[in-house]
This record gives C-alpha cells, sequence and structure tokens, in this order.
C-alpha cells in the first residue's frame, strides 16, 4: 500500500488491495457498473482510508456504507474465491505434485520437524474442495498410491494420485488436525477441523475407517451459512411447501423429514427451526453430530461413550421446558416411544426417519411398536425428498423430447427439454448445484381414520397425493421447467413411479 499503481481502470489492476488490510480497515473495493471502482466503507471505519486507496488505484472512487454484517458478508464474498485459489494454487498437473513430492517418507515422519508440505498439501485439498463446492473429500489409500476424490452434487470423481508412502504422512498430519489419536490405528476416529477461509467460516468433519492398506479419511465440509437457509433455496414450493409451513404452525405434534443418506434431511430441518426461531420459543436439539451452530437454538451432541444417545438426550431437553424439539434420527422403539409422549404432552417435535418415501415412514413407525392410535394422533406431517443435479445455466442446450422421454415425462413428443454441456462455469460437467426434490404427506383426518385402522401404504398414499405432487412427479416438473434432466429424474425416484 505504500506506492500508487499507475492503474485508472478496474481491468488495469490485476490484484485487489489486500485481504488483510481490507479487514483491519474496513474496506472493500470493486469495478462498479460505469467502468468505475466503487468502495464499500464498513460502518464506523475511518474514512482516512479512503485517501490511501484512492492513491493506490490512482482512479475515481464512489463510496457506500453498510453495516457490520453486511460489510462481512460482502468482504467473505469478495475475496473467498481469491483467497481459496491463492491457497490451494491448482490439483492440476505440477503444483500439487511439487506439494506431495516435499512430503517426507513414512519412516522420517516422527524425526521431520518441518511438516510445512504435509500442511500445505491438506490446505491446498481443502480449500480446492471449498472452492468448487465440494461436500466430501476421501483420503483412500491403496497398495499403489494415495488417491484423493471430491463428491460435487453428489457424484465421487477423482483429483489426485499420489505415491504410496505419502499416505501416513497425510493422514497422521490431518489426525492432529482433528485433535485425534495418531498412534491408534486399529478402530475408527472422529473429530472437527475449525478453519476460516476469508472470513467464512468452515467446519471440517473428519472420520478415520481402519483398511487393509492403511487408514482412510472422509472431510465432510459444511459451511455455517448452510444454517439460516430458505425453504425456497433448498426448492421446497408448492404444495409441499404449504403442508410443511402449516405443520409448523401447529403448537404440537410430529413432523417427519424422510430418505436416504445424504439427500438433504438435515438441511431441511435447519430451515424449518430458522422458521420457528423467533425467539419467543425454548428450541432444543438433540444431533448425531452437530453439523451447523445456530443463534437461539439449544444444540446437544450424543455421546454413546458415556451413555448419551438419542432416547437418553431427548429424555433429557424434556425437562428443560423446551418448546420445539428436534431429534436428528428416530432409530429405535425408546426413542420413538419418547418422541410421541413429548408430542402428546404439548411439544412441536421434529425428526428424520430413513425409509424410502413419505408413506414408508408411517410403517416404519408402526415397526418400531408405536400404537397405530398414538401415530394417529401426534403426526402432523411427513415429508419425503431426493436431491437432483441442477443443469448449468450458462451452458445447458435445449432438445425435443424423443418418443421414450415423452412418455416418460407425460409430454407431446418434440416438447424442448434441456441437456448437459459442460463450461467453465459448471467444470465441463454440465452440472452446478443440487435442489431438492420432495413429496408431502398431510395428516388429515382420513389419513388419520386409515393409520388407526391399520391401512396399508397404498390407501394412504391415494388419498395423500391426490392434489400433492410425488417424488416421480415432481421429478418430472423440475425436467419440464429445464432444471435438471431425465436421467436425473429416474436416478432419484423409483422407476415403475417415473413411468406411472
Amino acid at each position: 500500500m505504500s506506492e500508487a499503481a499507475p492503474a485508472a481502470s478496474p481491468s488495469a489492476v490485476p490484484v485487489d488491495i489486500p485481504y488483510g488490510f481490507a479487514r483491519a480497515h474496513g474496506v472493500v473495493i470493486a469495478p462498479d457498473d460505469e467502468g468505475g471502482w466503487l468502495a464499500t466503507l464498513r460502518e464506523g471505519a475511518d474514512p482516512a482510508v479512503l485517501i490511501e486507496v484512492k492513491r493506490y488505484l490512482a482512479a475515481p472512487l464512489r463510496v457506500a456504507t453498510a453495516n457490520a454484517a453486511d460489510f462481512d458478508r460482502l468482504l467473505s464474498d469478495h475475496y473467498a474465491v481469491d483467497a481459496t485459489s491463492a491457497m490451494a494454487g491448482s490439483l492440476e498437473g505440477g503444483d500439487i505434485d511439487l506439494i506431495a513430492s516435499g512430503l517426507p517418507s513414512a519412516e522420517d515422519l516422527l524425526d521431520s520437524a518441518d511438516d510445512a508440505p504435509a500442511i500445505r498439501l491438506i490446505n491446498a485439498i481443502i480449500a480446492e474442495a471449498v472452492r468448487q463446492g465440494v461436500s466430501d473429500i476421501h483420503i483412500e489409500p491403496y497398495e499403489s498410491g494415495l488417491v484423493v476424490r471430491m463428491r460435487t452434487d453428489g457424484v465421487l470423481r477423482e483429483h489426485l494420485r499420489m505415491p504410496p508412502h505419502v499416505a501416513p504422512v497425510v493422514v497422521s498430519r490431518i489426525k492432529v488436525m482433528a485433535r485425534l489419536d495418531i498412534a491408534e490405528r486399529r478402530v475408527p476416529q472422529d473429530g472437527r477441523i475449525a478453519l476460516t477461509l476469508a472470513g467464512k467460516a468452515i467446519d471440517v468433519r473428519v472420520s478415520t475407517l481402519p483398511s487393509r492398506a492403511g487408514e482412510r479419511v472422509v472431510m465432510r465440509i459444511l459451511d455455517k451459512d448452510s444454517a439460516g437457509i430458505d425453504f425456497d433455496v433448498i426448492g421446497l414450493t408448492g404444495e409441499s411447501d404449504r403442508i410443511l409451513r402449516e405443520a409448523l404452525a401447529e403448537p404440537n405434534g410430529i413432523i417427519l423429514v424422510t430418505g436416504p443418506t445424504g439427500s438433504g434431511k438435515t438441511t431441511t430441518l435447519y430451515a424449518a427451526l430458522g422458521q420457528l426461531n423467533d425467539g419467543q420459543r425454548n428450541i432444543l436439539t438433540v444431533e448425531d453430530p452437530v453439523e451447523y451452530a445456530v443463534d437461539g437454538v439449544g444444540q446437544t451432541q450424543v455421546n454413546p461413550k458415556v451413555g448419551l444417545d438419542f432416547a437418553a438426550g431427548l429424555r433429557a431437553i424434556l425437562r428443560q421446558d423446551p418448546d420445539v424439539v428436534m431429534v436428528g434420527e428416530i432409530r429405535d422403539r425408546e426413542t420413538a416411544d419418547i418422541a410421541v409422549q413429548a408430542s402428546l404432552t404439548g411439544h412441536l417435535v421434529l425428526s428424520t426417519v430413513h425409509t424410502n418415501d413419505a408413506v414408508g415412514a408411517i410403517t416404519r413407525l408402526k415397526d418400531l411398536k408405536v400404537e397405530p392410535f398414538l401415530l394417529a394422533s401426534t403426526l402432523r406431517a411427513v415429508l419425503a425428498q431426493r436431491l437432483v443435479r441442477k443443469l448449468c445455466g450458462h451452458c445447458r442446450e435445449p432438445v425435443q423430447a424423443d418418443n421414450s422421454v415423452a412418455a416418460m415425462l407425460g409430454l407431446d413428443i418434440g416438447t424442448v427439454i434441456w441437456k448437459p454441456k459442460g463450461c467453465d462455469q459448471c467444470g465441463h460437467t454440465g452440472f452446478k448445484g443440487r435442489i431438492g426434490v420432495f413429496e408431502a404427506i398431510k395428516v388429515d383426518e382420513t389419513v388419520r381414520r386409515y393409520i388407526y385402522a391399520g391401512g396399508d401404504e397404498a390407501m394412504i398414499a391415494k388419498h395423500a397425493f391426490l392434489k400433492a405432487p410425488t417424488l416421480a412427479s415432481a421429478a418430472r416438473a423440475m425436467v419440464a421447467k429445464g432444471l435438471t434432466t431425465p436421467e436425473e429424474a429416474i436416478r432419484v425416484a423409483r422407476r415403475e413411479d417415473v413411468d406411472a
């Protein structure tokens, strides 16, 4: 910041003002729509910093102000990509190979005083994953080498392959970062790494698993900004949105979200808690693990080692005068019984179960020996969901639906649908991001009678989906809107349902 840059236009300045300077002095610069510069100043910051910024740019400035929260968000968004790129470099070509080649061998690990190469490698991998919106990083040791794969939009792809001697070094360093026992390699371990990238708080959940060639590591990246997500962002609209909102407005009862692992159930529950978290309710959760910290919500993590499972945690928080209770999962009879009793005593209970569709959740609770009359009186709504990959808006291409696709989607032959192509914006995959596909059952008087009388799934589904969409029909609607592809619709719904 000591010398003025000769640039007079945004295009001539290759680098922003340094991140540390921007954060310390409360100013962010960006090109404006008129070809000049816009400087956003944090409320309470010293305006004299604008003189230095103007001298650095050697160009006129327009000035705007932002409150502290908006400024922090702007700072994070503005610098996130640059910071992760600078931190990570590239996972292609020689850069990452150069980092990997500097790692000590396994025998040298305890003798080496310099673990900087391992730190740089792991930082590079995590930062690149954050930049690409990766949900999980897989570190997989084999006799032939160490493979790094990343899951983006639900699909795993190999990003890096290194020599086998690197594996113990990388795994041990990750375990140190996650505060795990590096000497214990025979049993699985779980831990967390807290990171900050360009002001954005990132939690990395670490899980290790012994395997024949060494310890496998899976790192799940949790962006704390996702804790405040809204229903419309996850794709919950229309009749399913109405059913869930009406259920959340009830003073008591049970609301269930169902789907396979990785279908976004936890995100939906956090979105529901966001609707309820108005400062007038006592909201308590028991989770395994606590994925996102939410202000205004009391969150408890299960710990089986000391006897704190879902049932024990739920029993304890019911003595904490809650209005709303969230249980991470109903997986046994005891937890189901306590959840039912909690709803009968005036609490609103939110939870998940693992079933393939919404009607299956009712059958699952019956299998857990919940009495039909109790289930009929306490259940308010069941939401089933899947995640489909969204077509990239920059490169998707229109095509005419052929006979088979048109028949599957209930469209006229020749109707325009969209297919992926691939561009720089989406990493040449044709897809960017995911969106939820939902079906919802409102437990009205008719459904209650079916449950009480022991009605089968077909009877309940026939009534519940007279007006509300099923998973299959919701997926078909997204294809018709150009949000996803027929292949994605088939992937998330049973084939017989898609063809129906």
